[in-house]
């Protein structure tokens, strides 16, 4: 996430896999078409339906990005300068490209996202299974934690979006997998208004982790108490 009270979240995990991802997910077809949601270790089918998520802004809709359309605009995104500065992207169409393709040609634990508010492309996301990436030798990991990251689209910045998609997203992971206790981020911990965004979406700062390449801050928004 990027920008001001929504900045962007800090580069995927940067703990070992290409282009800095973490690994993490599989959206599974579930009754009702949840689409997108985290899961197993092998690819998404193609054709796989969307996620349509009720905001108080407009209807969110997630769907798995898909390279032959959305290039150009993740590229333009990559090379904001504000985004370039925590995801370190920025390049020709073949940087994004390849930074997609290690997650869309992978094991299917990382799943990139493309965010649509009311038609408008407003986010980029990447879901994954933290407790499956290098990123969970550095915290105590519970099976089947979800990891998300957020890079806001640079027009959609200071209206607050970033908190809102933060918090309708993990609440849909937390209700559609029920395997999922939490739901946690690593943004650069220099990365002030990305930590107060994940704060404002219900998320606590846990830890301090020194990754590879990033002193983090380690976000937890935990299941609800039943």
């Amino acid at each position: 996430m990027q920008g001001q009270p929504a900045d962007p979240a800090a580069r995927p995990g940067r703990t070992g896999r290409p282009g800095g991802d973490p690994v993490g997910v599989r959206g599974d077809r579930q009754p009702g078409g949840r689409g997108v949601t985290p899961d197993l270790r092998t690819p998404a089918p193609a054709g796989e339906p969307d996620l349509r998520i009720p905001t108080p802004a407009g209807e969110l809709v997630l769907r798995t990005v898909r390279v032959s359309t959305d290039l150009g605009l993740l590229t333009e995104w990559m090379n904001d300068p504000e985004t370039d500065r925590w995801w370190a992207l920025a390049g020709p169409p073949e940087t994004t490209a390849a930074h997609l393709a290690a997650q869309l040609d992978g094991d299917g634990r990382s799943r990139p996202v493309l965010a649509l508010l009311d038609g408008e492309p407003t986010g980029y996301f990447e879901l994954y299974r933290a407790d499956l990436d290098p990123l969970a030798a550095h915290y105590p990991a519970r099976p089947h934690d979800l990891g998300v990251h957020l890079l806001l689209a640079p027009a959609a910045r200071g209206r607050g979006l970033g908190t809102l998609l933060l918090d309708a997203i993990a609440a849909r992971l937390l209700r559609d997998e029920p395997r999922c206790t939490r739901v946690l981020a690593e943004p650069d911990v220099r990365n002030t208004p990305s930590v107060r965004a994940f704060t404002a979406a219900g998320f606590t700062r846990a830890a301090d982790l020194d990754l590879p390449d990033k002193r983090a801050a380690l976000m937890i928004r935990p299941r609800p108490e039943p």
